[in-house]
């Protein structure tokens, strides 16, 4: 048995569904499960720990996990967190980056995945507009693809202690939206807050992630 903390969002969902294809049970666990977290983590095998997206304090969401973890005698965990956490002109990525420093000094034994932007963000039905540089470079992952490589470390030995950079591909937005025969635009219409400076950061550097630790993981050639 294996908990999915945040496992009724769309990567928990994802995770799920990639544990389920090894008939390997999952037990999905929300905002409801969190006052009895102890009890609902007991007798599970590890945990994947995803935070609720943009969470106000994501290091305290993840030393409350911690504890429950602990306390319930659940050996291991996988912490879902970011390409490039130290980035502080990102104040969420830099939340996770204590929260990464929290489950490395927790006691349990630790896996941390790092996926870059996911491609199901981009909606490439029709035109896209983006409120950063069209051009600049991004390492995007496939969904799909983390869940198979959060089930993979879940299961396997061999990724205790490891950190996991992943991106199933590198391009642009104006490169996936010629893919899909549609127009990239950009506007310079930008939110207030932690989502603001995120696409302030993204339209000045991009979000570049490597593919070949994907692709290692997953057996598969990488574009670099």
């Amino acid at each position: 048995m294996i908990a999915v903390l945040g496992g009724h969002g769309k990567t928990g969902r994802a995770v799920l569904a990639a544990l389920s294809e090894r008939d390997v049970e999952g037990r999905p666990l929300g905002r409801a499960d969190w006052p009895e977290l102890t009890d609902a983590v007991a007798g599970c095998a590890a945990a994947y720990l995803i935070a609720p997206n943009l969470h106000p304090d994501e290091p305290a969401y993840v030393a409350q996990a911690l504890t429950a973890l602990a306390r319930a005698e659940v050996p291991r965990v996988v912490y879902h967190s970011v390409a490039s956490p130290y980035a502080p002109e990102m104040p969420h990525h830099l939340g996770k980056a204590v929260s990464e420093d929290l489950v490395r000094r927790s006691g349990l034994a630790w896996t941390i995945l790092q996926p870059g932007a996911y491609l199901q963000n981009l909606d490439l039905s029709g035109p896209v507009t983006v409120p950063y540089d069209v051009d600049a470079v991004f390492g995007f992952a496939d969904l799909r693809d983390v869940a198979q490589v959060a089930a993979l470390v879940l299961l396997e030995d061999g990724h205790v202690g490891a950190t996991y950079e992943l991106a199933t591909r590198t391009a642009t937005v104006a490169e996936l939206a010629a893919e899909a025969g549609v127009a990239a635009v950009r506007t310079d219409e930008r939110p207030d807050g932690w989502l603001g400076a995120m696409f302030d950061y993204y339209d000045r550097h991009g979000l570049p992630v490597g593919t070949r630790t994907m692709a290692g993981l997953l057996a598969r050639d990488g574009d670099s």
